[in-house]
């Protein structure tokens, strides 16, 4: 009876999956459990954790644990390698997420992408434009531009909307590399997508539950370490923008602002990024499959 099992849950399952949503909507548990269900692999597409050192403050699923490359027997891909003082594109995640697909499949495993940001879920699916390779002096004077003066660099790519200071220096470098917007050069033909395009979940529940999620993980991730992570930051000088919370408790270390200010800023700029996903989602994202709530195992049967 297992036997027979297991070939039929093989012969229902996709041959890729993504699974998206807004923070705190449960759909990394989600992932990690139809991985056990369909000999699946976890491949990050979140754009912090992709970073070591901040697996609390980025909410890891190895946060609270040591990082290895698996997990209940689960493999995990490209999360926790990077140091914070390193700079990815687009591009180079796209690559990077590109050897892991293959892989994984080379290995035997269903790939599965998980995770929230919006850019390179696109990449994913609809590839990216190919700009030319930037000069380690121009991606450094891009980054110190964007620490040093924001506005400045703001002002130096007018047609760039976006507000994380990583995609403001990406676009201050390609600018200064090439002399072009890269709002130009996203109109080139594209490449790089996943094909066949994988099978789309978003985990999307209803702003109200996803609010109470979040003020209670935040505290969570405080008691998990988090407090130690931002010392981490601030010891070693790195830039403390680069996760939500992150800048929080750095300012609450550095005598700035309390605890309890930098708990309630915390979970004010938190919601305001499920937000600006859940805007995303609904104009930028079409899911084979939308999961309304907090997935649960029905979820799981559903899909299998």
């Amino acid at each position: 009876m297992h036997f027979l099992l297991v070939i039929i849950q093989g012969m229902n399952t996709k041959n890729a999956y993504i699974i998206t949503g807004p923070t705190a909507s449960g759909k990394s548990d989600f992932a990690h459990n139809l991985a056990r269900r369909v000999n699946g692999a976890i491949i990050n597409c979140d754009s912090v954790q992709i970073y070591r050192g901040i697996e609390n403050i980025s909410a890891s699923p190895f946060a609270g644990r040591a990082v290895a490359d698996e997990i209940d027997d689960v493999p995990y891909r490209l999360f926790s390698i990077l140091n914070l003082d390193k700079q990815i594109s687009v591009a180079d995640y796209i690559k990077m997420a590109r050897e892991q697909y293959d892989d994984v499949i080379a290995r035997g495993f269903v790939p599965i992408f998980v995770g929230g940001t919006g850019y390179y879920i696109n990449g994913l699916v609809n590839g990216i434009a190919e700009i030319p390779e930037i000069s380690a002096d121009n991606r450094r004077r891009a980054r110190e531009l964007v620490v040093r003066d924001i506005n400045a660099a703001r002002a130096m790519v007018p047609d760039c909307v976006a507000t994380d200071p990583q995609r403001i220096a990406r676009a201050v470098e390609v600018f200064l590399q090439t002399g072009t917007h890269i709002g130009e050069w996203q109109k080139s033909p594209r490449t790089g997508a996943i094909t066949p395009t994988p099978f789309r979940i978003l985990v999307n529940p209803p702003i109200d539950e996803l609010r109470a999620r979040i003020a209670s993980r935040i505290p969570q991730m405080i008691s998990g370490g988090a407090v130690a992570e931002a010392q981490y930051i601030l010891t070693n000088g790195f830039d403390s923008r680069r996760a939500i919370g992150a800048e929080q408790l750095c300012a609450y270390l550095r005598g700035e602002i309390s605890r309890d200010a930098a708990i309630e800023n915390w979970i004010i700029k938190t919601n305001q990024y499920a937000k600006r996903q859940r805007t995303w989602f609904k104009t930028q994202f079409f899911a084979d499959l939308t999961i309304n709530h907090i997935p649960n195992r029905d979820d799981l049967d559903s899909i299998i």
